[in-house]
């Protein structure tokens, strides 16, 4: 056995654990956020609240083994084989999250889950993004992305506030998933800035965009958690949006080229269709199913409210 085989004996498991463990962050977060009494559609309070958590800072060490076992995969293995393999986290969330509710997992809600998974695997394997070698943005160029960014999120936001329930929860998602998606491309644009030196890339605005973008990002993520009573929903729109979206500012602003071959360009139309349908299967399903395990729990506990939170959650 030659050694690029011998690396990817550890590449491949070790991607699955990097998954399993970012499929448990999902899970042990969303329960977190959904256990506190916080109302309001975006609250920049609840991350001071989760972090009094128990399994909101739980979820941050399953997180940090999740990044550590997706560097490890990525240094032994190309990230074409490692990304399909990484976004089986929604799989592993939707298993979790049945067992920290100590239900099985509902079959629709799996089957649309590996949909989704199915979809963005064979986008990545069809896409190939290759990269394009720009190291920065002129501002003629920020602008149309700042300004296609702001439309986006408004919308969004505006959508989250006027329509509770079902939409919200897709709203903040989809916020969300723009907003990683951004962060990540930029990154590679501060990375590249730190190739020159830390006092470059501190000087640079990609840093400061990238902190920025990632931090409400990772705030509107909690609270997409928080007002979805299903986990699935949300974190496939997360999960789907985030590369794609980073994909798309690559290929837009950075350089990088995608396979663009007649077939491949079809391949990667359908398979954003399979992705699509999944999340539909999920937002109508999973919320039905979850509802569904609420009332049984209920109905066993006895009481009116959840059998044990850490604090009381609003219906949605």
């Amino acid at each position: 056995m030659n050694g690029d085989g011998g690396m990817l004996w550890i590449a491949v498991p070790t991607a699955v654990l990097g998954a399993a463990a970012f499929g448990l962050t999902g899970a042990l977060q969303h329960r977190a956020a959904r256990q506190t009494d916080i109302g309001g559609t975006v609250s920049f309070e609840l991350v001071l609240t989760l972090l009094r958590h128990p399994l909101w800072l739980a979820s941050l060490l399953t997180n940090g083994l999740g990044i550590a076992m997706q560097w490890l995969a990525l240094s032994l293995a190309p990230l074409v084989m490692v990304q399909p393999l990484l976004v089986t986290a929604l799989i592993f969330a939707v298993i979790s999250s049945s067992v920290l509710r100590r239900h099985r997992p509902d079959r629709v809600v799996l089957l649309g889950s590996g949909l989704c998974v199915a979809g963005l695997a064979a986008f990545f394997l069809l896409a190939r993004p290759t990269g394009g070698g720009r190291e920065g943005l002129s501002l003629s160029e920020v602008l149309p992305l700042a300004g296609g960014l702001a439309v986006i999120l408004l919308g969004c936001l505006t959508a989250a506030v006027r329509h509770p329930g079902r939409v919200r929860v897709l709203a903040l998602a989809t916020a969300t998933g723009v907003l990683y998606g951004v962060t990540a491309g930029l990154a590679k644009l501060a990375a590249e800035d730190l190739r020159h030196g830390v006092l470059t890339m501190l000087t640079s605005w990609h840093v400061y965009l990238v902190l920025v973008c990632g931090v409400t990002g990772f705030v509107l993520n909690q609270n997409a958690f928080r007002v979805g009573i299903a986990l699935a929903p949300a974190l496939a729109v997360i999960v789907g949006l985030d590369p794609l979206v980073s994909i798309g500012v690559g290929a837009l602003w950075l350089g990088e080229r995608l396979n663009d071959a007649p077939a491949a360009v079809a391949g990667q139309v359908l398979a954003v269709g399979v992705l699509l349908a999944g999340i539909a299967v999920l937002s109508k399903r999973a919320p039905q199913a979850a509802q569904a395990e609420e009332q049984a729990e209920r109905k066993r506990s006895g009481k009116g409210g959840e059998r044990r939170s850490w604090r009381r959650a609003r219906p949605v």
